[in-house]
């Protein structure tokens, strides 16, 4: 089962990823994209319907807008653990309970953990969701854990964290570049924590952040698949309409500075078989920053780093041959700072210098010549084709709508995306190339073969 989630930097953002809809060309606000149904519960819960009746399968999400951002001092990787014993008893369940219900009735479920947000999930025929919704309405409340649950699992999440980043040279030089790149804001911290931490956090203090941000007035349901509003209605009424509300929780996170001086993180490892290169730079994001630039910034990065027809690919390795890969990737789908990434491997015999001021060219020459009308509307189309392929997924729309409303956007932001990423235009692009591009704003990470020079 998925325990964790580190925001893959270089593929997609995980749940939230705008690329699942971006791109549709412009047209009615009221055509939207997964078009959702949207109430409120009396406690405050936030419930929404995404419909997709192609088959007689739902999927149920409950998010809580609580992450590893949200961990105080020396509790990090705590949202992650809490994570795990979710899965353990209850006042009516016994552990393990939950995932054997699932299963036995012919369910899949999961649950992943991000720096913004915590959210479990299980897709289930249609006809078992009542008792989907009135196990996780009970875990939310009524979890019980005791030393005899805590200290088995913290093994799993110790050796989770070994097999995942310990083993892992890239894991490892990303952890180091994201403590380097935040000076003070918590996305510095690993989501899975770090070991010292994981060792000694005591079931007095999950306890405690389980009753402090578990609450239904900071959760959100969305449920997608072969069920209607009139239908969900009464039975989130019914399971999670009798949770009581808590008092809000007044979000605290550390800000960050301004950032005034390039970094640079080396890591040599003897387990390095292939090479790599790495800038992230500090970037805004909806939530944080000059939201302007958002949008240009998406497309953007199609341009100059999606796949093998992107400007850095060609340049670096289909005509100067020196990279067997290449590409880019905008982070902003958080509460906090994002980032700006740019990657490239090199070929073998060739200098991670030479690399480096290749991809330093290509970036000089987006902020001086920005990008043509021609290749805005190919990324656009590229775009839309994704969109379709969302469109189809039963849980596609659950995903973005639980992440975007997890980390404080609208349901309105979520379907206007099409006609704000339609409207961006080539001068918008070159303004947030020279927002972006500040190398102040950067951290650059190496990953080497011990040895290596």
């Amino acid at each position: 089962m998925i325990r964790f989630n580190r925001a893959k930097l270089f593929a997609v953002s995980l749940l939230l990823s705008f690329t699942l809809f971006t791109g549709i060309r412009p047209g009615p606000a009221e055509a939207g994209v997964f078009n959702p149904e949207s109430f409120t519960l009396k406690n405050g819960m936030q419930v929404v319907v995404v419909e997709n009746h192609r088959t007689p399968v739902v999927t149920h999400m409950v998010w809580y807008r609580v992450g590893a951002a949200d961990e105080g001092p020396g509790e990090t990787g705590i949202a992650h653990f809490l994570e795990h014993l979710m899965f353990k008893g209850t006042k009516t369940l016994k552990p393990g309970q939950f995932s054997e219900t699932v299963a036995r009735n012919g369910g899949r479920e999961n649950a992943f953990t991000s720096s913004d947000y915590t959210a479990y999930y299980q897709t289930i025929a249609v006809d078992r969701l009542p008792m989907m919704m009135k196990m996780e309405a009970d875990r939310m409340t009524n979890l019980v854990i005791t030393d005899k649950e805590v200290e088995p699992e913290r093994q799993v999440v110790l050796e989770e964290r070994r097999s995942r980043i310990e083993n892992n040279p890239g894991s490892i030089l990303s952890e180091h570049i994201n403590a380097t790149q935040f000076l003070n804001h918590p996305y510095r911290n690993p989501v899975i924590g770090w070991e010292h931490d994981i060792e000694a956090l005591n079931i007095d203090r999950i306890l405690a952040f389980y009753k402090r941000w578990y609450a239904p007035n900071n959760a959100i349901l969305v449920v997608a698949g072969d069920i209607t509003m009139a239908e969900l209605k009464p039975l989130a009424e019914k399971y999670y309409g009798p949770i009581p509300s808590q008092p809000p929780v007044i979000r605290s996170r550390a800000k960050e500075p301004p950032q005034k001086a390039e970094r640079r993180v080396t890591l040599k490892d003897k387990r390095v078989r292939q090479p790599s290169w790495r800038r992230s730079f500090l970037a805004p994001t909806l939530q944080w920053g000059d939201a302007k630039h958002v949008y240009p910034m998406e497309v953007m990065a199609d341009v100059f780093g999606a796949g093998a027809s992107s400007r850095l690919y060609r340049a670096l390795v289909i005509d100067k041959k020196i990279a067997v890969s290449a590409g880019a990737h905008y982070s902003g789908n958080g509460r906090g700072p994002g980032r700006f990434i740019v990657f490239a491997s090199p070929r073998p015999g060739v200098e991670m210098d030479k690399l480096e001021a290749a991809v330093e060219a290509e970036i000089k020459k987006l902020q001086t010549d920005g990008v043509t009308e021609d290749e805005v509307q190919r990324a656009k189309e590229r775009m839309q084709a994704e969109a379709v392929y969302a469109r189809d997924s039963l849980s596609g729309g659950a995903r973005t709508f639980g992440g975007a409303l997890a980390v404080g956007m609208a349901i309105e932001e979520v379907e206007a995306w099409p006609e704000r990423i339609g409207a961006v235009t080539v001068d918008q692009i070159k303004q947030a190339a020279d927002t972006v591009f500040n190398i102040n704003q950067s951290v650059t990470g190496l990953l080497l073969p011990a040895g290596k020079s």
